[in-house]
């Protein structure tokens, strides 16, 4: 699977609020960077996404008394888990890690900005209807496979995954470059998810 001219690397929430010391960290979400880093060397078109919520977020525990941080309740678009409030606009912690090499990107996809609606995907919103414009984008371009890698495997980078297949993207997950929250099993059941949708994983792209 050599890397090809409509090839893409999708680079995946890696913020300081996912990565060690951040308000939702994953563990060892660092890790990532030179994984990450090394590979925006090698593709001719890379693409960042930034979770971006407004302060008071729907999906922040703190939006809901009493409500426990990785918690599950019920929103117009089904369950939510919530969350610590993470990745706040404009905060230091909804920055990039201060290592990751952001220079040859050739586009950010904010997600996460609409108050009443969490977007873990970077295709698609929680809601399942209302798109990020990301697909519009590649098809455009002609782009044909997406090579995703970041942060977390489990939640973002998974939704992303499964939407591109269900959009018609051939898509590769390059797992060192990724790190999991793994809530409650969350881990497995993507691998398999991944998998069972015709997402290729992979420890290195040759």
């Amino acid at each position: 699977m050599k890397i090809g001219p409509d090839d893409l690397l999708l680079i995946i929430d890696v913020q300081n609020d996912f990565c060690p010391g951040g308000a939702l960290a994953v563990a060892d979400g660092d890790a990532v960077v030179p994984v990450v880093n090394r590979l925006a060397g090698r593709f001719d078109h890379v693409v960042l996404t930034q979770d971006w919520h407004p302060a008071g977020h729907s999906s922040f525990a703190s939006s809901h008394p009493g409500a426990a941080a990785f918690s599950s309740v019920t929103m117009p678009y089904g369950p939510q888990t919530l969350w610590p409030d993470h990745c706040i606009q404009g905060t230091v912690g909804a920055a990039f890690h201060p290592d990751l090499a952001t220079d040859r990107a050739e586009l950010v996809i904010r997600k996460g900005f609409r108050a009443a609606i969490d977007s873990y995907s970077a295709f698609c919103e929680n809601d399942r209807k209302t798109p990020t414009g990301l697909a519009g984008y590649l098809r455009e371009r002609g782009l044909k496979r997406v090579v995703m890698a970041g942060l977390a495997t489990d939640f973002c980078v998974q939704y992303s995954a499964l939407d591109a297949r269900r959009l018609g993207f051939e898509t590769t997950v390059v797992l060192p470059g990724c790190r999991a929250i793994d809530l409650g099993g969350s881990l497995a059941a993507a691998t398999a998810a991944m998998r069972e949708a015709g997402v290729a994983l992979v420890e290195e792209i040759p």
